[in-house]
């Protein structure tokens, strides 16, 4: 049997070409560290302090709470940046901030003059909203493709957070 010197080269090349594939296929979105501490756990803060004693109730009642009903939590305030105006269409920025941190962010708007534009929007502007709050600021990657819905949404980003002063 003859040994074939270009088949050789092609398979090794199909199995680089592959593997730097398979690399690339492999970049997690998830941090890879998370980016508050994590609470202790009960066990772990020592014993339990005793509860407040229940006020008494009648016999056949369930007791009636010693303390009022927790307040409902902060829920934030929702502030809107300026509307950008790119090549492709508008992009505005929304975000929630609550107890000074950037809790939510999605785009009101986003371009859409084209199947295509849309199509990009799609995918771009959840990435774009994802890093936002991970970031908390408005320094953050450009979508791959969509340069220019990124960089409005960046500019609208920046705006709503100068309103809240984040």
């Amino acid at each position: 049997m003859k040994k074939h010197p270009i088949r050789h080269i092609l398979l090794s090349t199909a199995a680089t070409v592959s593997g730097v594939l398979l690399l690339l296929a492999l970049k997690s979105n998830a941090p890879l560290a998370p980016s508050a501490p994590l609470a202790p756990s009960a066990e772990a803060a020592g014993p339990a302090s005793p509860a407040a004693p229940a006020a008494t109730a009648a016999p056949g009642q369930p007791p009636v709470p010693a303390t009022p009903p927790a307040q409902p939590p902060d829920t934030g305030r929702t502030l809107t940046g300026n509307t950008v105006r790119t090549q492709f269409g508008p992009v505005q920025v929304q975000i929630t901030v609550s107890g000074g941190r950037v809790t939510a962010a999605s785009a009101r708007q986003s371009p859409s003059s084209s199947p295509r534009s849309q199509q990009l929007s799609s995918s771009a502007v959840p990435q774009l909203s994802q890093w936002a709050v991970e970031a908390q600021s408005a320094d953050i990657d450009t979508v791959s493709g969509a340069t220019f819905t990124s960089e409005g949404y960046r500019d609208s980003l920046q705006s709503a957070l100068d309103q809240a002063g984040v």
